[in-house]
């Protein structure tokens, strides 16, 4: 594989004796390889659900706000917007510069068609409810009115108009996600499912798709239709799909990948001692944690998945297997948000022998015992970190309850379908990064509609506290309302929170531009924009 950047073609005597008949300077590509994770389900914006995606979607498309570096809103396809006073109508104004990569000029029919697309129950996006702020959005993916309905309108080609079902604060942080881009409805409606192909992609990103290998490459070229083509240094991005994380470094190691998606726990120590300085370690806006199953026995019983949740011991996953600077999670929204006063578990201040004893006590209360064990499975998505932490949890529960408990892991794609069936699930392993920085992001999973909402999770006061919360114009006050909302969620144990992440990537010294903050962080929420990146050699 060649993992040649930059290189001046032409070195040594023949490059001197050619030279000399003719001055010809001649540079070779530059080319990014990165590591990303599982093969990703989709490309379609409006379908596509896995974060391996979205990486290679910021770079194809662009909606009507982008990112800089550090995770800032920047002008997208819009270069400008207004607000009205009262918060509820958002206009912007598409740039004339906009376009396709066929060359085609982007309008803001083209986001009302996508957006419109998107919230359609036929279209069955799992991440409408993303939408849910823009006025008609809820009744139209609940089937009450027609996607027509949508409070988003195009005045002209240039000019759309959108209004909101109540004051949010964070709609433009939403319009960072995939679901928000526009798509090509000629080309949608021509080639049906497979209108995301190479061949049949029209997009309107700093980069074009020109080969998609599956399990192989993914390779993007610089899309020169792009509106601010000039300011995009690589000429490629090749997007390599690695579920091993330890087979990913030993490719990194021998220089074909530049940027790794991850890195292996257990390798950690080695690299923090032989190759620190290409090892970067940032906060990131995210919760892993196991999920039970809440609509089949034996965790539809609520004293078992807080004997479960309990007998995890955090502090010792962190110690031992999850070593990069992770921190034990007994909340799941992230600490930190401006203005949030975090929320934990109820045994958060417990000792661990506290909360063994607890756990065992309650275990038996639902019917267990070590001498009468339950049987249970826990799932997870093929990775090696994964595998390692569902190995040492099966033993933590094995020891405090007696539980015996079967490993089962399945292929990406695979496992997201199981988990939303909720038919062979009993507790499943998840992560939720935030979309944008601010709890609902976190929160809005657990609403009962969610198409997300993988445990069952179903409470009415909880989906009338978000709903109030999506309608209040007072900050702190909303506040308040999603901290009693996550605090229905905890007491419920519906997910056992585990760590709050950290992002961990291997980038070679020759990477740059990818610093959000000058001190070789990525941003918090891990969106590393590819029209910002080049090869320095």
């Amino acid at each position: 594989m060649n993992s040649s950047r930059a290189f001046l073609i032409g070195t040594g005597l023949l490059a001197s004796s050619m030279a000399a008949l003719a001055p010809v300077s001649a540079q070779a590509e530059m080319v990014l390889n990165r590591g990303n994770g599982s093969e990703p389900g989709s490309l379609d914006p409006q379908i596509s659900e896995d974060v391996p995606a979205s990486h290679i979607l910021r770079d194809l498309y662009e909606g009507l706000v982008g990112e800089a570096p550090s995770g800032d809103i920047v002008p997208g396809d819009a270069e400008s917007w207004t607000v009205s006073e009262d918060g509820l109508t958002y206009t912007f104004k598409i740039r004339d510069d906009a376009k396709w990569t066929n060359g085609e000029p982007v309008t803001a029919g083209d986001f009302v068609y996508a957006w419109q697309r998107a919230v359609d129950p036929k279209t069955g996006s799992e991440y409408s409810f993303l939408l849910a702020p823009i006025k008609n959005a809820e009744d139209i993916t609940a089937g009450k009115k027609d996607p027509s309905e949508l409070g988003a309108k195009a005045i002209d080609d240039k000019t759309l108009e959108v209004d909101l079902a109540g004051p949010t604060p964070y709609f433009l942080g939403l319009l960072t996600h995939s679901v928000s881009y526009p798509v090509y409805k000629p080309a949608v409606e021509k080639f049906g499912d497979q209108w995301t192909r190479p061949d049949n992609s029209v997009t309107n990103g700093a980069f074009k798709l020109i080969e998609w290998n599956p399990q192989s490459r993914i390779v993007l070229a610089k899309n020169d239709q792009y509106w601010n083509a000039d300011s995009v240094k690589l000429d490629k991005v090749i997007y390599y799909p690695t579920e091993s994380t330890t087979a990913e470094l030993k490719r990194y190691r021998a220089g074909e990948l530049d940027w790794t998606y991850e890195v292996p726990n257990d390798q950690i120590k080695w690299i923090r001692d032989n190759m620190n300085d290409e090892f970067v370690v940032s906060n990131y806006l995210g919760v892993y944690y196991y999920g039970f199953n809440m609509t089949k026995p034996p965790f539809d019983n609520a004293k078992l998945r807080e004997a479960f949740s309990l007998a995890i011991n955090r502090d010792i996953l962190m110690d031992k297997i999850v070593t990069a600077g992770e921190v034990p999670a007994y909340s799941y929204v992230v600490p930190g948000m401006n203005g949030y006063d975090p929320v934990y578990v109820n045994f958060k201040d417990m000792t661990q022998k506290e909360r063994n004893e607890k756990a065992y006590k309650l275990y038996q209360e639902a019917g267990y015992s070590k001498d009468n064990p339950l049987t249970v499975e826990i799932r997870y998505n093929t990775n090696d970190n994964h595998k390692k932490i569902a190995i040492a949890i099966a033993s933590m529960w094995k020891s405090v309850l007696g539980a015996n408990v079967n490993l089962v892991n399945e292929e990406f794609k695979v496992f997201l379908e199981t988990r939303k069936a909720k038919e062979k699930t009993q507790v499943f392993r998840a992560g939720w990064i935030g979309d944008y920085n601010d709890p609902n992001t976190f929160l809005e999973l657990w609403k009962s509609d969610s198409g997300l909402n993988d445990t069952g999770f179903a409470d009415p006061e909880y989906d009338k506290l978000m709903d109030e919360a999506s309608k209040e114009q007072d900050s702190a006050k909303r506040m308040k309302l999603l901290e009693s909302a996550e605090r229905i969620f905890l007491d419920a144990n519906a997910v056992a929170p585990i760590y709050h992440y950290v992002t961990k990537h291997m980038i070679k010294p020759y990477v740059k531009g990818w610093d959000a903050d000058g001190k070789g962080h990525v941003n918090v929420l891990d969106h590393v924009r590819s029209q910002y990146l080049y090869i320095e050699k």
